[in-house]
């Protein structure tokens, strides 16, 4: 995956939106922990694009030497090798990668007092009851059971019997706090998308509109669902951290309620597509065993919580979306500059086997029943 091919999907994103504010912005030293993963080289190129000085601190070992040549680059690892930030000064750090607490410790110990805000991307998962709707920040969160987060690694999350990303996540945000009282702001992303996600957990339906024909679709039409693209995310970041917000935001989208039925008419029109959808119900579903979000991406079937987070703290502090037309076409411009044997192996989603497996199953069915 080549970033330039992803920043050419936004090229005319980062001239509209930075034309507009770039004379009313105060430069920054920015800090990135990460940068070159999903949405980091957005976040990058856009506060480049609004006179910030950029400095991202990485392995330096996914998409090597990609970046904007006006990025500066700081060697290391989150695993110990921290050596690079210190003895320097930021205005903001943005904290992208963290899975583990520790990882908020340690860097947090070289930068406390270097530093002036501490930007934390966390997740929606950090709430304990995914079936809740309209759940908003101040909602029940997961709890780790462990003997000491501190001592989880990257390899206990893993090989753990019981799920630690949301538990670990949510004691990262906390850790975050606890060093940087007051100048913490936490960012819940739902589902991220956009062209440069590796996931396929949106992919999928653009590559499979885009294809035609009879498209297996799930549950009913109205069902909710919520996804925000990975550039909104990355221009609002960026944007709260030059406006010195605080605090905790869900951060996910549309503005306004999308239901699948809308979201999947959308992509077609944007595709000029002829593809026709068949709604399976979402107990068929279950009977074979068609998962929802691995093998029907966005859709979060019984777990409404997923789709109806609310976001009302986002939208009152500028969070904004472009159309999801727009996300479609350059999620699919993306996914066919890639290698003919990555776009062969889509990594969620069905298989256009066992999709026309459960579509002939299904009308089996009818035609038995009827």
């Amino acid at each position: 995956m080549k970033l330039s091919v992803i920043a050419g999907a936004g090229l005319a994103w980062l001239a509209d939106s930075s034309a507009l504010t770039q004379d009313s912005v105060k430069p920054l030293r920015i800090l990135i922990l990460g940068g070159t993963g999903f949405t980091g080289p957005f976040q990058v190129s856009y506060a480049l694009s609004r006179g910030h000085r950029v400095t991202v601190f990485n392995r330096g070992k996914t998409h090597p030497g990609e970046l904007p040549k006006e990025a500066e680059q700081l060697i290391g690892d989150r695993n110990g090798e921290l050596d690079a930030l210190k003895g320097r000064q930021w205005d903001v750090v943005i904290d992208i990668p963290t899975t583990l607490p520790v990882w908020v410790r340690d860097v947090a110990q070289i930068l406390q007092g270097n530093v002036e805000r501490y930007v934390f991307i966390s997740t929606t998962s950090v709430y304990s009851d995914n079936s809740r709707p309209g759940m908003d920040e101040s909602g029940p969160l997961a709890k780790y059971q462990g003997a000491d987060p501190m001592k989880e690694t990257q390899a206990s999350m893993r090989t753990s019997r019981v799920p630690l990303y949301a538990p670990l996540k949510v004691v990262s945000e906390r850790e975050a706090e606890k060093w940087f009282p007051g100048k913490t702001t936490i960012i819940r992303p739902g589902l991220i998308v956009g062209p440069g996600d590796e996931t396929d957990r949106f992919t999928y339906w653009p590559v499979r509109i885009d294809r035609g024909g009879e498209v297996l679709a799930p549950g009913k039409p109205s069902d909710p669902v919520q996804f925000i693209d990975a550039r909104d995310l990355a221009e609002w970041t960026i944007r709260m951290a030059e406006n010195r917000e605080t605090g905790i935001y869900n951060a996910t989208g549309p503005a306004k309620p999308l239901e699948i039925g809308q979201m999947l008419d959308e992509i077609k029109d944007a595709l000029n597509s002829n593809a026709a959808f068949t709604w399976l119900p979402a107990e068929f579903l279950q009977q074979q065993k068609v998962e929802a979000w691995s093998d029907m991406p966005v859709w979060a079937g019984d777990e409404l919580g997923l789709a109806r987070t609310k976001i009302s703290r986002a939208l009152a502090k500028g969070l904004t979306f472009r159309p999801l037309a727009e996300t479609a076409r350059d999620t699919l411009a993306w996914f066919k500059s890639l290698p003919q044997d990555r776009q062969s192996k889509l990594h969620a989603g069905l298989t256009p086997e066992r999709e026309a497996e459960v579509l002939a199953a299904w009308k089996k069915q009818k035609a038995v029943s009827s």
